[in-house]
């Protein structure tokens, strides 16, 4: 690529070509080299012609060319790159476990642990990564604006990946996860494939009628109905009636991980918040923290995580497990309340650092009571 620029007097003029190629994460840096060419004249004006070589600076950075095998490869990379950036690896991990959770509420005995378990929760895995994805980035992308307030240090918000490419990633996560869905065949993941794109698309995407995270009682439901709902029960009746092919019941255990999940949702729904307040108030939504104030509903999510740990000392103690059974998990909780209860004295709630970090070691402690769930029926 050449830029060529010459200056005669007062007097410019300028000729540019420039490519763009939205594949690109960053724009690539460049060398200048300027040549000078000095005469006189008899005004004793310097005219001066500059002939400046802009050479690419080698780096990363990559501009594909379909012809070319590595350069395909290295565009299927950065495209790799763009989906795992987009997701949200955290709420990913969580997933993953509620699924593994919940597949195990569905073995009676130990002999249903067999490939064909396995089996079974891979299939249960492999839409719903495909539809965490989209969903990060369908609400990334309708939220441009408002993270460059909040959350500037979103791939999108920085402009680290461009807006075409997260249409592309989004688009494709949503075709893979609805062919996947299809493919496998089993009507309880179906379900809930189709629940969950639903509710999180009203719940991000910018039409009348929708944008639901406008309304705070409506973005609670979201995760509610997400995470205490369809996950468990969609996880569950595919292990149960898909792949072991046993008639559809509504145990003890499932009850247990959906009045669980249902109060602590509501908390992490509500501590989502609580760091956003400045963008979302720029931008019209009033969530219960811009109403009722920060420090009100951070204790009130606290409440509820400590109520939540309570129900589940009470549903371990009163279960048909055996004795040790019911000394680990009511132990188990015992410490998971008291460590949550000396996390949130700790808080800085003046500093949007200090809440963050604790909205992702409630995500840390959902993750290990995905361990305890199975072993109270």
């Amino acid at each position: 690529m050449r830029f060529l620029y010459i200056s005669t007097g007062s007097e410019h003029r300028r000729k540019t070509q420039t490519k763009y190629n939205f594949w690109r994460v960053r724009q690539p840096t460049w060398h200048h080299h300027y040549k000078c060419i000095e005469g006189g004249s008899t005004n004793k004006e310097c005219n001066k012609k500059y002939v400046v070589k802009a050479i690419p600076k080698p780096s990363s950075d990559f501009e594909p060319h379909v012809s070319d095998p590595k350069n395909i490869f290295s565009s299927l990379k950065y495209l790799l790159i763009a989906f795992y950036k987009l997701s949200i690896p955290q709420a990913i991990f969580t997933r993953t476990l509620s699924t593994i959770s919940a597949s195990l509420l569905a073995v009676e005995k130990l002999s249903d642990i067999s490939p064909l378990f396995f089996i079974g929760v891979l299939q249960a895995m492999i839409p719903f990564l495909f539809l965490d994805i989209y969903v990060t980035s369908v609400n990334q992308l309708f939220d441009i604006e408002i993270d460059k307030i909040n959350k500037p240090y979103l791939p999108l918000a920085s402009g680290e990946i461009s807006f075409k490419t997260g249409v592309i990633v989004g688009a494709s996560c949503l075709t893979l996860c609805i062919c996947f869905g299809w493919i496998i065949g089993s009507w309880p993941l179906i379900w809930g494939l189709l629940f969950c794109l639903f509710v999180w698309t009203a719940y991000s995407i910018d039409v009348p009628l929708l944008r639901w995270k406008k309304h705070p009682l409506l973005a609670a439901l979201c995760m509610i109905v997400t995470w205490a709902f369809i996950f468990p029960i969609s996880f569950f009746y595919h292990m149960q009636t898909f792949v072991f092919k046993k008639p559809a019941n509504f145990p003890r255990s499932l009850i247990f991980n959906v009045v669980f999940v249902s109060i602590f949702s509501v908390g992490m729904s509500l501590c989502k918040d609580i760091p956003d307040i400045e963008g979302d108030k720029t931008f019209g939504i009033y969530s219960l923290p811009a109403r009722i104030g920060l420090k009100r509903v951070f204790w009130i999510c606290v409440s509820l995580f400590e109520i939540a740990f309570g129900v589940a000392l009470l549903m371990g103690a009163t279960s048909s497990s055996s004795l040790w059974i019911k000394i680990v998990t009511g132990l188990g909780h015992a410490v998971l309340a008291s460590i949550l209860w000396f996390k949130a004295k700790s808080v800085d709630l003046r500093h949007n650092a200090s809440i963050a970090s604790f909205y992702f070691f409630i995500w840390k402690l959902l993750s290990i009571e995905y361990f305890f769930m199975p072993l109270i029926r």
